[in-house]
């Protein structure tokens, strides 16, 4: 191998071992869900289909990417008929918008264990700039991610026509999220 050639392997080699490969998220440690009030009464919906694509470092967290895809379609109220009824299109029109997703654009370290996050969040077409805090913390050879984004629905215009009406089913939501993942 000539000398140029070993330089740029080495280099190669060096730079891809800096360079933490993301995460594989453990589903069944995962969860993903949504709480609001409907008619001034909690309820909590989990989403059954998700995916997260983590590249983080504790040592270079100013440095870690994340994407987040949640399935519209696999939101779970409990009940098969409020199920196909968020799916239409007045709420999250699924056939038309099968996934919302959220893209960070910065991570920054704000204390021991804790995270602020900023991105783009995208539901039913419509993108909004969002930052949240988030814990991060390790268990065994995992991150465990967990945070809670507040949004309001009708930005995303999640509830059309009489479902505007924020006193039947409130305009805040609360999505709530644990992401389990490891090497």
């Amino acid at each position: 191998m000539t000398p140029l050639r070993t330089l740029l392997a080495a280099a190669l080699f060096t730079a891809a071992a800096a360079h933490a490969a993301p995460l594989k998220t453990d589903l069944a440690k995962s969860s993903v869900s949504a709480t609001f009030k409907q008619m001034n009464v909690p309820v909590e919906a989990k989403f059954k289909t998700f995916g997260a694509q983590i590249d983080y470092d504790a040592a270079k967290p100013e440095a870690a990417k994340a994407t987040v895809d949640i399935g519209t379609a696999s939101m779970d109220l409990g009940d098969p008929e409020y199920n196909r009824e968020v799916a239409k299109k007045e709420w999250f029109n699924t056939a038309q918008f099968p996934k919302a997703t959220f893209v960070s654009t910065s991570i920054r370290p704000a204390g021991a264990d804790k995270l602020n996050v900023a991105g783009k969040l995208t539901i039913k077409g419509k993108t909004a700039d969002v930052n949240f805090p988030l814990t991060v913390k390790t268990a065994g050879k995992q991150q465990v991610f967990e945070g809670q984004l507040p949004i309001k629905r009708l930005a995303f215009n999640i509830g059309e026509g009489e479902w505007k009406d924020t006193s039947m089913v409130a305009d805040e939501v609360v999505i709530k999220f644990r992401v389990t993942a490891g090497q």
